[in-house]
């Protein structure tokens, strides 16, 4: 009987458009879309604008440092263009204008107390700035190495002294522990999977106010088959619905992001579980709520709050102390942080049993607000 009211569901959903829109196609855009986009971001080349007023070979091999070390795209203007480029700085139009002073390579070569200058104009609400500034520190470095390294030549140390003089005295040894590299891919499919799957508690409360309202419910007291029965079959159906969305996302993720699943067994034991949380959650939602706009007003609520709290548009890491502790508080978390650890820190189901718990808790005790509500929501039917 259970399986039966399943199986009808399922047709019913097959018939239903708006259904594929919700829970497949539009996960899918947001993935191509996040993932496109912010993967972008962290490949994309920053263009430098810059003045060269010295236009010697000591300039133009800084700017070739520069370009290498921070992977910069330079732009050159002239520098009777300075004004204007200041005031597209302030206006925030742009982020930084270098500029070399003329001069610059004789105060290079000079073997006095001078120094050489370069000129950065910056827009202090620019975070780009910071980052060119990091790039310029770090080939200022390499020409105090070169000034360092002559001067010993010059004093007649061997080449080998002179490499150990330059070496370091810290060395850093570099030990990943994750089984694979995190990236913002690794971030968005796994989080917009939980994201959208939560989005099923639509479908779920549409249908119990439908069967309500049209008196199927009602109909209910007049066949032999049990209240939970009925809660069960209906909860199958979108348990269902739940892994084969769940399914295909990550299949779409993997494929088109290579996005590395991880343990098999321990990703289809989170799916199973995180499909009865999120279903659970909308059958106790369907049995409180008391129409579909208060319905569709929690599930936004659970689901778009949930994402942002629970760390599934960006790590929890970001967050203060105080939003970290509330993350704990949401099944989202529980799900991402299970996925993380499944993708890129290898775990298997062992190490993610204490998420398959919590969402496991979630899930038996909406289902016991479900099974204790029904009895109110078979009255309202009648009424």
């Amino acid at each position: 009987m259970v399986l039966s009211i399943a199986v009808k569901e399922w047709k019913l959903l097959l018939k239903e458009k708006g259904t594929f829109f919700w829970l497949l196609l539009m996960p899918v855009l947001f993935i191509v879309l996040f993932g496109s986009v912010i993967g972008q971001l962290g490949n994309s080349q920053q263009t430098i604008t810059y003045i060269d007023r010295d236009h010697t070979a000591a300039s133009a091999s800084f700017l070739a440092s520069l370009s290498e070390k921070g992977g910069y795209k330079l732009e050159e203007k002239d520098a009777g263009t300075l004004d204007d480029q200041l005031s597209r700085i302030r206006d925030g139009k742009l982020s930084a204008l270098l500029v070399i002073p003329q001069g610059f390579d004789g105060a290079l070569a000079s073997s006095g107390d001078g120094k050489a200058s370069i000129e950065l104009y910056s827009d202090g609400a620019s975070d780009s700035a910071a980052g060119l500034r990091s790039s310029l520190e770090n080939v200022a470095g390499d020409y105090r190495e070169q000034r360092i390294d002559a001067a010993l030549k010059a004093a007649g140390a061997s080449d080998k002294a002179r490499a150990q003089a330059m070496e370091s005295p810290l060395r850093i040894e570099d030990k990943p522990q994750n089984a694979t590299g995190g990236n913002t891919v690794t971030q968005v499919v796994p989080g917009y999977t939980v994201m959208f799957v939560f989005y099923v508690m639509i479908s779920m409360i549409r249908r119990f106010v439908n069967d309500k309202t049209s008196g199927m419910t009602a109909r209910l007291r007049t066949t032999r088959m049990s209240p939970i029965t009925y809660l069960l079959g209906m909860w199958l159906a979108y348990v269902g619905v739940s892994i084969v969305q769940c399914a295909v996302l990550l299949t779409f993720g993997h494929y088109a992001y290579d996005v590395q699943l991880g343990d098999p067994e321990a990703v289809i034991a989170l799916v199973v579980m995180l499909a009865l949380c999120g279903t659970g959650i909308g059958l106790a939602l369907a049995m409180v709520v008391r129409s579909e706009n208060q319905g569709m007003a929690f599930v936004q609520l659970i689901s778009m709050g949930g994402a942002v709290i629970g760390g599934l548009w960006f790590p929890v890491e970001y967050m203060s102390k105080t939003m970290q502790t509330v993350s704990h508080f949401t099944p989202q978390y529980w799900a991402q942080t299970a996925f993380q650890d499944i993708m890129v820190r290898g775990d298997h189901i062992a190490g993610i049993l204490p998420s398959l718990a919590v969402l496991a808790a979630f899930a038996v005790g909406c289902v016991l607000i479900a099974v204790t509500r029904f009895r109110g929501f078979m009255k309202s039917a009648l009424g």
